[in-house]
């Protein structure tokens, strides 16, 4: 009552008016839904694109089948293996409904699940994919003010495949980059290039200052490219000299005095200035193609890929040119992976190979501290949290380890579907993509 009356005094306001104020003010206070709590994961691989998060406290343990720890789930309609994306409480992914041929981005309510909008972005025939991929792979990523995505739109003709041992038809097309606002209108549509690859088509778009950023390595005239984000329009454009599939999604990092987006495919590993495209240093191979994304830890940069031939390597980020006998600080090909990304977690590298065998080394050295099977195919990339290291089988079983020097494992958790997405982790909950369902996952209580 005290309170009340000072501020009725130093107000003006007189004591009922006052009242009726404050009982607005809780009101308001009670029905504005507050921001979700931790870092938004907003595209491929999270904010940092290397698959860490910072958040604490996250579920362990779960059971999709009996329902532990299972916040909800909800059918996603059509297929994709594109990994959820957030943005406050917001959730968006991309799929394909098969039978129409339509492309669709989904905006779902994190608090639920439910589907708070769907947008069509094209009807086309389908393109040919590989049988360990989709027709709609390519994670968005948002900036709190327009959500990117991306589809492979294919332009009607059947070419034979290039760059294959066995000759086969396939659908050739372009990339097509889409912008939405959060509330799902349509921003600009743009067509960035073309792609033709045997294997269909995944890019994810790659963020950075006022540009969207696109890979576009493929079997022909290959190009990475940037565009405006508010228009679409484009602002730079550098070929791929090798021409060669490959379905790395870059990160970038500043390094020293240079901002460099780095990426592995097309016979190469190299770094660019992500404001203008020009290339500041490159390495031979060590294979064909790629898929992996890189991770970084401070001081090396590290890859894995590919095919036809499998390597780990660290690689020093200092130099200029061609640094491919010069900036190798270690490499190895056992326990590669091809397809699942890496992830750094505090001194040790740690990776799973497309087969289920783990590895974990110092990032240092190279050495290996231990390689043990997981069990089951890997496809999605691994992610990281609270200490703990997160390894999710085709199957749909996560395989929880604690990083170190000892092979530790938490927990096996079992999701009761198959999988091929990438996990996210946002706001205490992590989001696994099933082939049918869109599970979250969050520690009971929390």
């Amino acid at each position: 009552m005290r309170i009340q009356y000072t501020l009725a005094r130093s107000t003006g306001f007189p004591l009922p008016s006052l009242r009726a104020a404050l009982a607005l003010a809780a009101l308001l206070l009670l029905t504005v839904s507050p921001p979700a709590a931790g870092e938004n994961w907003q595209a491929w691989r999270g904010p940092r694109g290397d698959g860490t998060s910072k958040e604490n406290d996250l579920p362990v343990s779960w059971n999709g089948k009996t329902g532990t720890n299972i916040a909800w789930k909800i059918p996603l309609p059509g297929t994709g293996h594109a990994s959820p994306i957030t943005w406050g409480d917001r959730i968006f992914t991309i799929s394909t409904l098969e039978k129409s041929g339509e492309r669709i981005l989904l905006c779902l309510n994190r608090k639920d699940g439910s589907i708070r909008w769907q947008r069509k972005i094209f009807k086309a025939p389908l393109e040919t994919i590989h049988r360990l991929n989709s027709r709609a792979s390519s994670t968005p990523a948002t900036d709190g003010k327009l959500v990117f995505s991306t589809f492979l739109k294919v332009d009607g003709r059947t070419v034979p495949a290039p760059n294959v041992g066995s000759p086969r038809p396939i659908t050739p097309g372009t990339i097509l980059v889409v912008a939405h606002d959060l509330d799902g209108n349509q921003k600009w549509k743009v067509e960035a290039g073309e792609f033709i690859s045997a294997h269909g088509f995944n890019t994810c778009p790659v963020l950075y200052e006022d540009l969207v950023i696109i890979n576009g390595d493929h079997d022909g005239d290959a190009y990475i490219v940037a565009l405006e984000k508010e228009t679409g329009k484009e602002r730079w454009r550098i070929a791929r000299e090798n021409k060669t599939r490959s379905y790395v999604t870059p990160i970038i990092r500043k390094i020293g005095d240079r901002t460099q987006m780095v990426l592995s495919g097309s016979k190469s590993v190299a770094s660019y200035n992500p404001a203008n495209g020009k290339r500041h240093w490159i390495i031979d191979g060590p294979t064909e193609q790629f898929v992996a994304s890189m991770v970084y830890d401070g001081r090396f940069l590290f890859i894995t890929g590919g095919f036809p031939a499998r390597h780990i390597l660290a690689i020093r980020p200092d130099g200029s040119g061609n640094v491919t006998d010069t900036h190798i600080a270690w490499r190895t090909n056992r326990g590669a992976a091809y397809v699942p990304s890496p992830i750094v977690a505090g001194p040790y590298f740690l990776i799973v190979s497309d087969n289920g065998i783990a590895s974990c080394f110092e990032a240092e050295n190279g050495k290996r501290l231990w390689m043990e099977r997981l069990g089951g195919g890997h496809s999605a990339s691994t992610v990281s949290a609270g200490g703990l290291v997160y390894f999710v089988s085709d199957k749909g079983v996560t395989t929880v380890v604690r990083p170190g020097k000892k092979f530790e494992v938490v927990a096996k958790n079992e999701l009761g579907e198959r999988c091929s997405a990438s996990p996210a982790i946002s706001g205490g909950t992590i989001y696994i993509r099933g082939h049918k369902n869109l599970f979250a996952i969050k520690a009971s209580g929390k």
